[in-house]
């Protein structure tokens, strides 16, 4: 519900506090008064899109807050709470102000805001009614889920199959796009897996061909020196020499007395450890012995691995499992055909649970629509409109989440006249009563919108404004409905009323809005019946209207 209204410096509006009630608010005044400036006011706060030139002559900049009672179930409070707003009672605040140089700034709760956020609030607050409206029932685009609303349609299933069908078939362009590309590097794959099983790499090979071609590579730098090593050691070197020395000591000792008995037992020990030397140098040089063809076969093993992990742009230890890989994508080149089959089958089953679905949505459309049409019919009667016809069309459209219908309202005000939109075919007269049918009808259990209707009534008077203004107040019942209005019959049906005054006061025009009295009630609605005089039968004929 809207609570309170505060403009400043707006337009013709000074200053203005307005505080509005349940049921039904009617404003009146004078042609040219400034009615329709609240309601530019109110749309410039919830954000919508209108003139620009709005802040009062002489003042630096315009502002308007509202105020709103949001209960905890109100769908403004999922939009809140995606922009991050939290509110901790039920009362909403949204302000806006209007620089003069045309910049606008909002405010949540002191929160500040974007216009979208303002706009996505005004969906849910308040929904404004009149022969100029592009927003709500002269919308086609709204048409849809107002008759989807209407006839309490469970959109579950459409949308549940429509979500299954899009992924059925997203499942599907993937596998395909898999597949084709899967198949574009088939060649290279066989290529690659018959490579790697011929070289049949293992895990720390790379590491082990290398320790041994250092090793052959060491070998063969030092094998000569030490044979040349070995050779001088042999019988025809050092070893030989000693050998003789020690022969010829050992024929002299006896006549040495004991002089040579200390240097022949060292040369016996030296001899010993020359034979250890001799043998040490052997048993290396046959280490050292290595094949050159077996150098040039682990140097070419060692390096077709490090060509092929830098072909592969992997470590050489990692080959050994990359052919598992590559076997893994070329089985699911092999089983894609079988797959791509099985998901034609889903996409096809889901494509028919959606149109089957579909199919079941339209048909309860068809049948809320018939019943749509007899209810605005009823309503149609009443309101001097008997011989006009409503008729909702359900016809094929683009499938969607919500269905595969479009759904408009259409109007033929005389038998046998073509049908068409409401606003293309209604004069301003009849389109207000036919908005005015229409909304009895689709509101019915909907009190979360503030409702407003810009001058419905206008062109209808007598019984056929008194029908207008009873419908009026039904649809206030349980919610609230501000109608700016120049009936006096719907004037007398408001549970609050509001006059809108201009007054022009040292060279400058001023609005103003009051609530009245039921005196001034009596006063307003006899201005409205005869004119500036206003008669005693005038005031009479108010009384009557105020009390009936």
């Amino acid at each position: 519900m809207l609570r309170s209204l505060d403009i400043r410096d707006m337009l013709l509006i000074e200053r203005l506090e307005l505080g509005f009630r349940p049921g039904l608010n009617v404003l009146t005044g004078e042609t040219g008064a400034g009615k329709s400036i609240l309601l530019d006011c109110l749309g410039f706060v919830l954000g919508w899109r209108g003139r620009a030139d709005l802040v009062r002559n002489g003042a630096s900049q315009g502002e308007v807050t509202a105020v709103f009672d949001l209960p905890a179930a109100h769908p403004a409070r999922r939009i809140l709470a995606e922009a991050g707003i939290e509110i901790d009672d039920d009362e909403l605040i949204l302000r806006r102000v209007n620089a003069l140089d045309g910049r606008k700034t909002g405010w949540v709760n002191d929160r500040r805001v974007s216009g979208e956020v303002l706009r996505a609030l005004s969906e849910v607050l308040v929904e404004l009614h009149g022969q100029h409206d592009d927003r709500g029932l002269l919308n086609p685009r709204g048409h849809r889920a107002m008759l989807d609303a209407f006839g309490a349609l469970d959109l579950g299933p459409v949308r549940a199959a429509w979500a299954a069908r899009r992924s059925a078939m997203r499942d599907l362009a993937e596998a395909e796009a898999a597949l084709d590309a899967a198949r574009a590097e088939e060649d290279f794959l066989r290529h690659a897996v018959a490579e790697l099983d011929a070289l049949a790499p293992l895990v720390g090979e790379e590491a082990q061909l290398d320790t041994a071609r250092r090793a052959m590579q060491a070998a063969e730098r030092i094998r000569g020196d030490v044979a040349r090593a070995l050779q001088m050691l042999g019988a025809e070197g050092a070893e030989g020499a000693m050998l003789d020395a020690h022969r010829w000591l050992e024929g002299a000792a006896d006549r040495a007395e004991g002089r040579l008995d200390e240097p022949l037992a060292a040369l016996s020990r030296a001899l010993i450890e020359l034979g250890e030397a001799h043998r040490g140098v052997e048993d290396a040089l046959s280490a050292l012995d290595f094949d050159p063809a077996a150098l040039e076969a682990t140097e070419e093993r060692l390096f077709t691995l490090r060509a092929l992990a830098r072909k592969h742009d992997v470590l050489p230890d990692d080959l050994a499992g990359l052919a598992d890989q590559l076997r893994e994508r070329l089985s699911r080149i092999d089983a894609g055909a079988s797959r791509i089959d099985a998901l034609r089958r889903a996409a096809t089953e889901a494509e028919a649970a959606y149109a089957a679905a579909c199919a079941e949505l339209t048909a309860a459309r068809m049948a809320a629509a018939s019943r749509l049409d007899q209810a605005v019919s009823a309503e149609l009667a009443p309101l001097r409109m008997e011989r006009a016809v409503f008729q909702t069309r359900v016809t094929p459209a683009e499938p969607g989440p919500e269905g595969a219908d479009a759904v408009a309202f259409t109007v033929a005000t005389n038998p046998g006249a073509p049908a068409g939109p409401l606003d293309k075919i209604a004069s301003g007269g009849e389109l207000s009563r036919f908005l005015l049918a229409l909304k009895v009808c689709l509101a019915r259990g909907n009190d979360a919108l503030v409702m407003i209707f810009d001058e419905i009534d206008r062109g209808v008077g007598g019984a056929t404004a008194d029908a207008v203004g009873r419908r009026l107040k039904a649809l206030a019942e349980g919610a609230q409905v501000l109608v700016v209005t120049h009936s006096p019959q719907v004037a007398a049906l408001g549970a609050v009323h509001f006059q809108v005054s201009k007054s022009v006061s040292d060279g400058m025009t001023r609005s103003t809005v009051r609530a009245l009295t039921e005196a001034e009630r009596v006063t307003e609605i006899a201005r409205m019946l005869s004119g500036e005089t206003i008669t005693k039968a005038a005031s009479q004929a108010a009384r009557a209207l105020l009390n009936g």
